[in-house]
């Protein structure tokens, strides 16, 4: 009988919980240890980030509240509460918080071609 997708065992790591409001750091707070890296960062308004890049990664921004501007490159994105955006992590990144905000992003690895 040939074996399926289905009859291959794969281990499972331990599922994790937390608060945000829980953790600790300003403006940003580690969610969880190893990778992919997630990260809450809070602003106040008028608050910003300075210019940055994380190469070879991907990010995923997910506005929790507020209001902030994310400037990624030359080009700004006025992201707002229950958007989400993923850019490439090879290029300038600041955000900056037009009101009070807290944000979710995941950091992964960017898949490589073998």
């Amino acid at each position: 009988m040939a074996s399926s997708d289905s009859d291959t065992t794969y281990p499972v790591t331990p599922t994790e919980r937390t608060e945000l409001d829980a953790l600790e750091g300003a403006p940003h707070a580690r969610v969880f240890e190893g990778d992919p890296l997630t990260i809450r960062l809070s602003l106040e308004a008028g608050e910003s980030v300075p210019a940055h890049q994380h190469p070879e990664e991907q990010i995923v921004f997910h506005l929790l509240e507020g209001r902030v501007d994310v400037t990624l490159g030359d080009t700004v994105h006025e992201v707002t509460a229950g958007e989400v955006v993923r850019f490439d992590g090879n290029q300038d990144v600041s955000p900056e918080a037009l009101e009070d905000s807290t944000a979710l992003l995941v950091l992964a690895p960017r898949a490589t071609d073998e």
